[in-house]
C-alpha cells in the first residue's frame, strides 16, 4: 500500500472500539466464554481473531511447559493425555474485561488492515510462520481467516510454490492481482465494524484509500441500478413468469434440465477409511459430540462448513448425539446437511467432521 496510514487514529479508534465492545458485554458479566467471544461484535474477522490470539497465546503457555527438562513430553502416552486435556481446556475457555479489552483493540487494527491492505497483512502472516512451516501454518490458521482469504488459502498444499516466505509474498501478491475483481468489497468489509463504531477511511488513508473506496461504493450501486429496467421490463410482460423463481409448472414441450447429482456420504466407506486409524487415542474416547468438539474444531466445522453459524452447528451435534448408529448419523448428515450446504464431500473439512462422528459411534 502506497498511502500514507494514520496510525495514531488506527490505534484511538480500536481502543473506542473495544471500550465500547466491553461495555456492553461486560455490563453485569465478569467473564466471556469462546461460544460468546463468535458473536462478539457485528465482524466474524474481529471475533475470529480475537479467537486466534487466545490461541496464539495458549500456544506460548504450552511451550513454556514443554521447556521443562523433567518430563518426556515426546512421549506417546504424553502425548496423546495433553492433547485429550487441551480440548478440554479449550471449551473452557473464560475471560475477564482486562485480560479481553487489548485483544480486542489488537483483533480490531488486524481486520482493519486485511480489509483495506490484504496483500501485506497475508505477507506478515507468512513471516510468522516457522522456517519450511510455512504450509503447515496456513492450513492450521486458515479457519481463522474471514475476510480476502483466498489470497492464501489458495496456496495451501501447493507442492511448487517452494518453503521460502519470499515466494509466498511473491504468490500473494499474483493472487492479489488474478483475484482482486472477486475479492470481499472493502466498504462491506468496513460497515460490519461501523455497526459498533463508524470508522472513517479518509482520516484513515487520505483521499487515496478513502476516495478509492468511495468510487468502488458508488460503481456497486450503479451496477444495481442498471439491472432495475431489465427486471421491470420482465414485469411488464403478463404472459411472462418471474425468471427469478422456478416454475411448478410442468410443460412437455419444454426442455427440462436434468437435476443435478448429489453427492452423499457413504457410511461403509468411511467405516473402512477410519477403520485404520492405530495411533492409541483416536478410537471410542468421544461421549456427546456437542460437549466432546475442540473449540479449534468447532471455530473451522462453523466457518467451512456451517455457513458460519454457530447455532447451526449446535444443532448438528445435537441431532447427531440423538441417533443410535454410525450408519444413521450418517444418513441424518446427508439428509440435513450434505446438500443443503453443499458439502464436498472429499474436503479435508468433511472428513474430519465425519472422523468426529465415527469416533462417537465404534468402540
Amino acid at each position: 500500500m502506497t498511502a500514507q496510514i494514520n496510525g495514531n487514529y488506527l490505534e484511538k479508534y480500536a481502543i473506542a472500539y473495544a471500550e465500547l465492545v466491553c461495555n456492553q458485554f461486560f455490563n453485569g458479566r465478569q467473564f466471556i466464554t469462546g461460544q460468546e467471544i463468535i458473536q462478539l461484535t457485528p465482524s466474524a474477522q474481529v471475533n475470529f481473531f480475537i479467537i486466534k490470539r487466545l490461541f496464539e497465546l495458549w500456544q506460548e503457555e504450552l511451550g513454556k511447559l514443554k521447556s521443562s527438562p523433567f518430563f518426556d513430553y515426546r512421549d506417546i502416552a504424553v502425548h496423546e493425555a495433553l492433547t485429550q486435556f487441551m480440548n478440554v481446556l479449550s471449551r473452557r475457555i473464560k475471560v475477564e474485561r482486562h485480560h479481553l479489552e487489548g485483544i480486542v483493540q489488537v483483533a480490531v487494527q488486524k481486520s482493519i488492515q486485511v480489509a483495506t491492505d490484504p496483500v501485506t497483512f497475508y505477507q506478515h502472516e507468512v513471516a510468522k510462520a516457522p522456517a519450511g512451516k510455512i504450509n503447515e501454518y496456513l492450513k492450521e490458521n486458515k479457519k481463522y481467516y474471514k475476510w480476502n482469504e483466498k489470497l492464501v488459502t489458495s496456496l495451501i498444499d501447493k507442492a511448487g510454490i517452494g518453503i521460502e516466505v519470499a515466494s509466498y509474498c511473491q504468490a500473494i501478491e499474483m493472487n492479489f492481482k488474478a483475484l482482486e475483481g472477486s475479492l470481499d468489497a472493502t466498504p462491506e468489509l468496513m460497515a460490519t465494524l461501523g455497526e459498533t463504531l463508524v470508522f472513517d477511511l479518509v482520516t484513515y488513508g487520505g483521499e487515496e484509500i478513502g476516495g478509492q473506496l468511495a468510487a468502488e461504493e458508488k460503481s456497486s450501486q450503479v451496477e444495481e441500478e442498471e439491472v432495475e429496467p431489465i427486471q421491470g421490463t420482465l414485469d411488464t410482460r403478463p404472459d411472462q413468469e418471474d425468471s427469478s423463481f422456478p416454475s411448478t409448472n410442468e410443460d412437455a414441450n419444454s426442455p427440462v434440465s436434468p437435476p443435478p447429482t448429489t453427492q452423499e456420504l457413504d457410511a461403509v466407506r468411511l467405516k473402512a477409511l477410519f477403520a485404520t486409524e492405530s495411533y492409541r487415542g483416536m478410537k471410542g474416547i468421544l461421549g456427546e459430540l456437542s460437549e466432546s468438539l475442540a473449540l479449534n474444531q468447532r471455530f473451522m466445522f462453523t466457518k467451512e462448513l456451517f455457513d458460519g453459524n454457530a447455532d447451526l452447528l449446535r444443532h448438528a451435534l445435537k441431532s447427531i448425539d440423538e441417533v443410535a448408529t454410525f450408519e444413521e448419523a450418517v444418513a441424518l448428515i446427508n439428509g440435513r446437511f450434505v446438500v443443503e450446504l453443499g458439502w464436498n464431500c472429499e474436503s479435508e473439512e468433511v472428513l474430519e467432521f465425519m472422523q468426529q462422528v465415527y469416533r462417537k459411534f465404534v468402540s
